[in-house]
């Protein structure tokens, strides 16, 4: 028992040694294809004899690849298609003579149908090295979003294979860094366009969106996000799809929404808001070799990249967005353990960035957890501590100014004014202001007395205030 458990980690850290040492570029494979010779393209789940009769539907678009020969009893061929036949493939007639490989039963033996396969169905790729050997899944995976190609990933179309895919989508042009058809690659826009130039490119894709080959990676070192997100809908219904129409049934009360991410998943994620100095591909390499590594996590998985955050403002969703790291972490336990090393693991990244986060390029990170003996709910923010010669020089200038204020007001050069505060109460009792003296005022016809020719200076004390009633307010109101 122990020497199994001993190789079981041995391989698990090879493994792990295999992703450190991988390269930033994506490579995707398409899994599905329309070869004679695969027993999964008939209806009958095998391939034609020489006593069947082969149907192709005359309405259906095909690329078919032949890699050995047959002998058919007859064959019915599509209108609009192509037979792409390797070194000694070919199709003879069957002379009657005994057949191994047929029993008696045979007939008819009906192509299926590949018009529903589609380019955003996510359990149709599969993330492989540069040469198609298979990338391991432990202790890295993705997001469905990205498990259908991005805008910087590698496109490859397995050698000596048919295929067809349907490329509808929301997006007006799917962008890719290269795409490998019959083994041979084309990174390049003009190796692109000649490539769709040809016979066979219009039997391969059908839909209305349009591949374009760019021939460049990710640029930023901070990472890209996919840009599959306004295609998310639609991975979403082809994933339901190939799993009976709804996501399994996790084991926490209110599962974690990651961003792209079309289930709910028990575990933690993380939001790191990073500086210029942040590296996605080293920060990667580091959790996976410091903290994944470790016996504890055997069973963990982790998914990393850039995305955008839709940014609100007093509820309302601007078109703006906002790109952090996403850490999205499960594991296999079940029950009430579910989520349990996944949030472990997170908190042990929260801790290596308060104390490394400066260093690393975060600026800020954020934890949520759902297990599967507590609801999901937001457990801690960190704020990464980060004083920059900017904010050293805008202190200094603030209290140089304030200084310089104070220097003034004691030498008498400046005034500051006292500001009386007035009440509403008090507002009643003020007398009111003098009219000017040029404003000698109109005669009223209504009220006609001619006033006395008194000086009002003489009679009237300086201290006196002069009041008046006004009608409409009731000065007992005012009273408390």
């Amino acid at each position: 028992m122990a020497a199994g458990c001993d190789m079981k980690l041995l391989l698990s850290l090879l493994g792990i040694l295999q992703l450190l040492g991988a390269t930033t570029a994506v490579y995707k494979q398409w899994i599905p294809n329309t070869n004679f010779e695969t027993a999964s393209n008939w209806d009958k789940g095998r391939v034609p004899c020489a006593r069947d009769v082969v149907h192709f539907e005359k309405d259906k678009v095909v690329s078919v690849f032949v890699r050995s020969p047959h002998a058919l009893t007859d064959m019915y061929l599509p209108l609009n298609g192509e037979f792409v036949l390797a070194a000694g493939a070919a199709f003879t007639a069957f002379d009657g003579s005994w057949d191994p490989g047929c029993d008696s039963g045979s007939g008819a033996a009906r192509f299926a149908d590949a018009e529903h396969r589609a380019w955003f169905d996510p359990t149709l790729w599969r993330d492989v090295r540069p040469g198609g050997a298979l990338r391991p899944s432990a202790p890295l995976f993705s997001v469905h979003e990205e498990r259908v190609p991005c805008r910087h990933d590698d496109v490859i179309f397995q050698p000596e294979t048919s295929f067809r895919v349907n490329t509808d989508s929301s997006q007006p042009v799917i962008h890719l860094r290269s795409i490998s058809v019959m083994g041979q690659e084309l990174s390049t826009p003009s190796s692109w366009a000649e490539y769709l130039e040809g016979p066979s490119a219009p039997l391969q894709f059908h839909g209305n969106g349009t591949l374009q080959v760019t021939g460049t990676g990710c640029p930023d070192k901070s990472g890209c996000a996919c840009g599959n997100t306004l295609d998310g809908p639609r991975i979403c219904a082809a994933l339901l799809r190939a799993s009976g129409s709804q996501c399994p049934e996790p084991a926490c009360q209110s599962p974690l929404q990651p961003l792209g991410h079309c289930c709910g998943v028990c575990g933690a994620t993380i939001n790191l808001d990073f500086t210029p100095d942040f590296d996605l591909q080293k920060y990667q390499d580091k959790l996976v070799q410091e903290l994944l590594s470790q016996p504890k996590y055997a069973g963990v998985q982790m998914a990393i990249s850039k995305v955008h955050r839709a940014q609100t403002f007093l509820g309302v969703v601007s078109r703006s967005a906002a790109p952090l790291i996403q850490i999205v972490l499960i594991d296999d336990r079940e029950g009430v353990q579910a989520g349990t090393a996944a949030e472990q693991l997170a908190a042990d990244i929260m801790q290596s960035i308060a104390q490394h986060g400066e260093a690393l390029g975060i600026s800020s990170g954020k934890m949520e957890v759902a297990t599967g003996s507590t609801a999901s709910g937001h457990v801690g923010s960190l704020p990464v501590s980060r004083i920059t010669a900017g904010t050293v020089m805008g202190l200094l200038f603030s209290l140089l100014l304030l200084g310089g204020i104070l220097f003034l007001y004691r030498r008498g050069k400046l005034r500051i004014p006292a500001l009386r505060q007035t009440h509403p109460w008090q507002r009643m009792e003020e007398p009111a202001s003098p009219a000017p003296a040029s404003d000698k005022g109109f005669d009223n016809p209504v009220f006609s007395v001619e006033p006395p020719d008194v000086d009002l200076g003489e009679v009237i004390p300086k201290d006196l205030q002069v009041f008046y009633l006004n009608p409409l307010y009731d000065a007992s109101e005012t009273e408390t």
